[in-house]
């Protein structure tokens, strides 16, 4: 029996990456398949090398095509683009599965599904509002275009689902998948530790890791931040009170959210939120910006504030230290909910869409 062969597109720049490894071990779980990685943009780690190592089935390839919006120009992405599609064509592929939509303007020679992890559009309205400037109006053209060309298009909640179809004024609706974390093993014992956690990409401005640190002065708890100060745009953010971990591997971070500290996330900016999964995994109490996909994903689990409001994540971290009995229950609810979120369950999801699709020339038999 011909084995099933997906291409599939990451970076390992943030949580995409994480999802696709996951995607990828779920998947070949489920069903014998070979599938090749393509990465686009910076070289991944010795850690993530080895990660995507141990994936049975796994065929990492290193494009060295920018990312969609890192690119230069207009012209970069549609060659990213036209690059993908050959390889598609030459690997003999049978359905590819992109991470942004834009790279969806070429010709593929198979279904191709496009899976909004984040965009453009998406991340102005929710972070400055108003019109696009000039740099990023080209960038979510080519996303607007890529929507048109893809045969289904995925996102990781229904409150981004919604955000992407009243951005790009789209007609039809995209189908949500939420995204799933292996379940760590629980650890018993200790009291939950006396310090605030954020992880993720804290150059990003969707993640306002600025009022996360203007709130570390207030609070009675220290602050701790665990990812990045600077991104591959050339962005980059200083913490004057939080203490910046840099980037942690992801074996220390686990191990930094087995100790239970609080996870704050004053994101303004989350299409899904795989750093609070993680620490909800952990049993963490989540105190959360008040934003639709939190709501939509944490509801009755965690604490929700104002993001902009540092004055209300610091009340609320220190209400939460000065009562143990709410902040052990938060952390139940948390761990409970995460239960729900298993890559298993996302890539059980996924196989049912890909069995939708159909080659155009089968299709039109």
């Amino acid at each position: 029996m011909t084995r099933r062969r997906l291409l599939l597109t990451t970076d390992a720049v943030g949580g995409v990456w994480t999802y696709s490894l996951d995607l990828a071990r779920a998947l070949s779980r489920a069903e014998d398949m070979v599938i090749l990685l393509a990465l686009m943009g910076p070289a991944p780690s010795a850690d993530q090398l080895t990660e995507a190592a141990a994936v049975p089935g796994l065929q990492l390839i290193d494009t060295g095509l920018p990312l969609d919006w890192t690119a230069a120009s207009e012209c970069e992405v549609r060659e990213s683009a036209e690059a993908l599609a050959q390889l598609a064509a030459k690997a003999d592929i049978e359905l590819v599965q992109l991470h942004s939509p834009a790279l969806a303007i070429a010709r593929y020679p198979v279904p191709v599904v496009s899976v909004m992890h984040s965009c453009v559009a998406t991340w102005w309205s929710a972070v400055h509002g108003g019109d696009l400037p000039d740099d990023l109006a080209w960038r979510a053209a080519l996303v607007r275009e890529g929507l048109e060309h893809s045969d289904l298009v995925i996102a990781p909640s229904q409150s981004f689902a919604a955000s992407v179809q009243r951005d790009y004024a789209l007609s039809a609706a995209l189908v949500a998948v939420p995204n799933g974390r292996a379940q760590p093993e629980p650890v018993a014992g200790d009291e939950p530790a006396d310090f605030v956690l954020t992880a993720g990409r804290l150059w990003d401005a969707g993640k306002n890791v600025a009022t996360f640190d203007r709130a570390a002065a207030l609070a009675s708890l220290p602050f701790r931040a665990a990812g990045p100060l600077e991104g591959p745009d050339g962005n980059r953010i200083r913490l004057d009170h939080a203490e910046a971990l840099g980037k942690v591997p992801a074996e220390d971070l686990s191990a930094l959210l087995s100790r239970r500290p609080i996870f704050v996330s004053a994101a303004l900016y989350e299409p899904f939120g795989l750093a609070v999964l993680e620490a909800a995994q952990a049993g963490c109490a989540l105190v959360l910006a008040d934003r639709p996909v939190f709501r939509e994903l944490w509801e009755d689990a965690a604490i929700f504030v104002d993001p902009l409001d540092e004055y209300a994540i610091a009340a609320a971290v220190d209400r939460l230290a000065a009562d143990p009995e709410r902040r052990a229950a938060l952390g139940t609810a948390a761990r409970t909910r995460a239960a729900g979120f298993t890559p298993e369950r996302t890539a059980s999801a996924m196989l049912d869409l890909y069995a939708g699709l159909r080659e155009p020339e089968k299709a039109a038999a």
